[in-house]
């Protein structure tokens, strides 16, 4: 997969809050980590951090929005329950993106949003913790980025098999072996 991403948070004030994410970040492959005006008396976000997140990708602490930084090119990507949000299912993911996440009991600052590039929404009927939320967006981040073979047409589908997709309905089907040797 070509491009990168990073993962911010703005404004955590609880702890696992921060050290999930942070793993799973990590876990998704993220260039680097950041937060934008979080509490630093936090305690014990590293203990949910079990992969040492912070000690393995590069990790950005801005004190404000003012002194957030991106890459050049990098697009801000905020992630919000708002009516103007792209629903994520239909969100092209951009080639260098920093995807940021709100407090546990509010939602991205309007500053932050109007920062941001894009904002989209997790299509559920109310918010989501934020790792799982972070755990979504880098989930389907990779999904719709790589070049991942057809789904199997059968649930489970055949091993070492996978069914080409079909240009006309009307012809057969085609099963193509995974192994490209």
């Amino acid at each position: 997969m070509k491009g990168y991403f990073g993962i911010g948070a703005e404004g955590i004030s609880k702890a696992h809050n921060l050290g999930a994410p942070m793993r799973t970040a990590h876990a998704f492959g993220a260039s680097f980590l950041f937060t934008v005006d979080i509490d630093w008396r936090l305690r014990g976000w590293n203990e949910t951090d079990t992969s040492r997140a912070a000690e393995n990708v590069p990790f950005h602490a801005f004190d404000t929005l003012a002194d957030l930084r991106l890459p050049r090119g990098c697009q801000l990507v905020g992630v919000e329950l708002t009516d103007d949000a792209v629903d994520l299912p239909e969100f092209q993911h951009p080639h260098a993106a920093a995807y940021v996440f709100g407090r546990e009991r509010g939602s991205l600052s309007e500053p932050l949003q109007a920062r941001c590039h894009h904002i989209v929404r997790i299509p559920t009927r109310f918010c989501l913790n934020v790792s799982v939320a972070g755990a979504l967006v880098m989930y389907d981040r990779v999904v719709s980025m790589h070049a991942w073979r057809p789904r199997p047409l059968m649930p489970g589908g055949p091993p070492g098999e996978w069914v080409a997709p079909r240009a006309n309905p009307t012809r057969r089907r085609v099963v193509v072996s995974r192994d490209p040797n």
